[in-house]
């Protein structure tokens, strides 16, 4: 069965960086175009990044996260990151991991990672 496994998250004071994983299972994950979101507490669901499939030619971002975050992937690991930069207390969420099925719809998630920053 599809699995998706996230990583990385913890406590980063303003202006720091981390780099979140999510560990993917059970599918062949360079045939998925993959993505990433957050949820802040009392927000909604928020798309943070989405990366092609296949070696990840093409990534879009959130306005909010554009030129600090990074989505990336390494097929032969079967592995997303997202790398973040600058960090900003805003930036503080549940963030998620997602497959993208063929219909542009996110069919499978993680079960999030925590990110707080926070001095």
């Amino acid at each position: 069965q599809v699995q998706l496994v996230e990583s990385g998250g913890g406590l980063v004071q303003p202006g720091g960086s981390l780099r979140l994983s999510c560990a993917a299972s059970g599918f062949t994950f360079s045939s998925y175009a993959m993505s990433w979101h957050r949820q802040a507490p009392g927000k909604e669901r928020e798309l943070v990044a989405v990366i092609s499939s296949a070696g990840g030619i093409t990534a879009n971002y959130a306005d909010s996260v554009k030129g600090r975050f990074t989505i990336f992937r390494d097929d032969a690991k079967n592995t997303l990151y997202l790398q973040m930069n600058s960090l900003k207390p805003e930036d503080t969420a549940v963030y998620y991991c997602a497959r993208r099925n063929y219909r542009n719809y996110d069919d499978n998630w993680g079960q999030g990672t925590q990110v707080t920053v926070s001095s």
